[in-house]
């Protein structure tokens, strides 16, 4: 199941990194003798209210989305690697600094945290800025429980016999931190940053339907997926393919997440 899902990932990826090259229409191209359309040989998914084609703005918003969450995910990452690792290593003030800040953040609901920030931003930003804001939040404040995840790691690393021996022949604290120290973390990094892919697009999902996340005209699942407020699934059931292809990304994303458990 793992090789099929990597497969469907890469399949999916290859389509919303070159919607231009196969899809009807740009995202923003509007077929005005044709809203509301239904599904048919030239608009698969139909078209929407303004005559939009839905196949057109779902895969460019797949790609908005297939992008831009592992580069917050990325993001978190780094965060949670420098502030981790000084916690884990130094210790003493710096490590209860740190620890106080991401109890901090774990103590209020994160999606909630990150509803709260990005409301408190401006709502008319173009879609550009919008789709920068989004990522950079969710990138931001998620550093919280992946950077635990490497403070525990740095501080069972930090005692053991190889740093112990390299210590002792006269390493010095880069030497210790780059050579001996970071490529024993990399693999908790990268079970970290598959996590938070899929965490991220259904974050983005949410604040999207919300009316929080990438503004009009530039598509994106949540903003897509806002459409089931006022659609019919009865008799327009061509409207869940957004949430289907959501659900099966997410559930490919978690079946190729990497098999170690480093949670805390």
């Amino acid at each position: 199941m793992r090789a099929v899902a990597i497969a469907f990932l890469g399949l999916i990826g290859l389509a919303a990194l070159t919607p231009e090259l196969w899809t009807p229409a740009h995202y923003e191209t509007q077929f005005r003798e044709s809203p509301d359309a239904r599904p048919s040989a030239r608009f698969p998914l139909g078209t929407d209210a303004t005559g939009r084609d839905r196949l057109s703005r779902l895969m460019y918003g797949t790609r908005v989305s297939l992008l831009l969450a592992p580069a917050a995910a990325l993001l978190t990452c780094i965060e949670a690697l420098l502030l981790g690792a000084l916690a884990g290593y130094l210790g003493g003030f710096t490590d209860r600094v740190i620890q106080s800040a991401a109890d901090l953040f774990l103590s209020v609901p994160w999606l909630f945290l990150l509803i709260a920030v990005r409301a408190f931003l401006p709502l008319n930003t173009s879609p550009e800025a919008s789709v920068s804001i989004t990522f950079l939040l969710l990138g931001a404040l998620g550093w919280a429980a992946p950077a635990r995840v490497v403070r525990a790691a740095v501080r069972n690393i930090r005692f053991s016999d190889f740093m112990v021996q390299a210590q002792a022949s006269g390493c010095r604290p880069a030497q210790l931190l780059f050579k001996h120290l970071a490529p024993n973390l990399k693999p908790i990094l990268l079970a970290q940053f598959w996590t938070a892919v899929p965490v991220y697009i259904l974050a983005e999902a949410t604040l999207g339907m919300l009316g929080l996340g990438v503004a009009e005209p530039l598509p994106s699942w949540g903003g897509i997926l806002r459409e089931l407020e006022t659609g019919s699934v009865a008799s327009q059931p061509w409207l869940l393919a957004p949430a289907l292809l959501l659900t099966a990304v997410i559930a490919s994303f978690q079946m190729v997440l990497p098999r170690e458990d480093y949670s805390v």
